[in-house]
């Protein structure tokens, strides 16, 4: 990598708001060490490179232990100045009637590798007394989520685990930022299989906004920050307000099996 270029680190880089993200660092100066466990990574690291960035590609699973080593051995020797933990998958249905090994898939990567992955990146920022770390959180944090209890509750400890890292690093230089999109055009809602939900369904975000959005929350150290349409950000102030009853109550209309609307919007 060029030493008078800063290096970002972005998970789940191949798609989606973790492309987009990479995109915003390789377009502001950035040298680029990404990551994704499927085989369009590299095409990914192509467009990238496009931008003149220099682009380094670690294909890995990050469910899987060893694909946290195997990131994690990436970085070293690296001075990473910004790095963004994106990786994360979601699932559909009652969680009485889901699979236990997914239930414990979603958790793996949405919170086990993101806490094995930012332990030697908090350390070497620390050491260095300076570099940003960011976790993509979700408006699904501030709500139970009925039909997705395990992915909500997997967001509400990323949410909860960012804040306290950020409280833990203050005055050191090392600043903390946690994101927060609403319902985004990706492959999201697809690999949850939710093609029969509102939510899957319902017109979403573009990838892009919430992007520039968190790029610039990023870089300017802020604490957190609601990304998306003015719809996302409004439903992130209710959500300050509504009583959890009514923000389950409000997931199960989005979320439940069979709830997909039509063409003409009925649902």
């Amino acid at each position: 990598m060029d030493d008078d270029r800063p290096l970002a680190l972005v998970t789940g880089a191949s798609s989606g708001i973790g492309y987009a993200l990479a995109e915003q660092f390789a377009e502001h100066g950035y040298d680029l060490l990404i990551n994704a466990e499927d085989d369009r990574l590299d095409h990914a690291a192509y467009r990238l490179r496009e931008t003149g960035a220099e682009v380094r590609a670690v294909r890995a699973d990050l469910r899987d232990p060893a694909g946290v080593d195997r990131l994690v051995a990436a970085t070293i020797g690296l001075d990473i100045d910004v790095a963004v933990l994106n990786a994360g998958v979601g699932q559909d249905g009652a969680f009485a009637d889901t699979d236990l090994t997914d239930d414990l898939s979603v958790i793996a990567l949405n919170v086990t590798s993101t806490v094995r992955l930012a332990k030697p990146l908090l350390h070497d920022m620390l050491d260095r007394g300076t570099g940003r770390l960011a976790f993509t959180s979700s408006i699904a944090a501030t709500m139970p989520g009925s039909f997705q209890p395990v992915y909500n509750a997997t967001k509400s400890f990323v949410q909860s685990f960012a804040e306290a890292l950020r409280d833990e690093v203050k005055d050191t230089g090392v600043t903390v930022t946690a994101f927060m999109p609403g319902p985004t055009d990706t492959d999201f809602f697809r690999r949850a299989d939710m093609g029969d939900t509102r939510i899957g369904t319902m017109e979403k975000d573009d990838p892009a906004d919430v992007a520039r959005q968190a790029f610039e929350a990023i870089t300017h150290g802020r604490q957190k920050k609601v990304t998306g349409s003015l719809k996302t950000r409004a439903q992130g102030l209710a959500n300050k307000v509504l009583p959890d009853r009514a923000k389950a109550a409000l997931h199960r209309s989005m979320a439940e099996p069979g709830t997909a609307e039509d063409d003409e919007g009925r649902s």
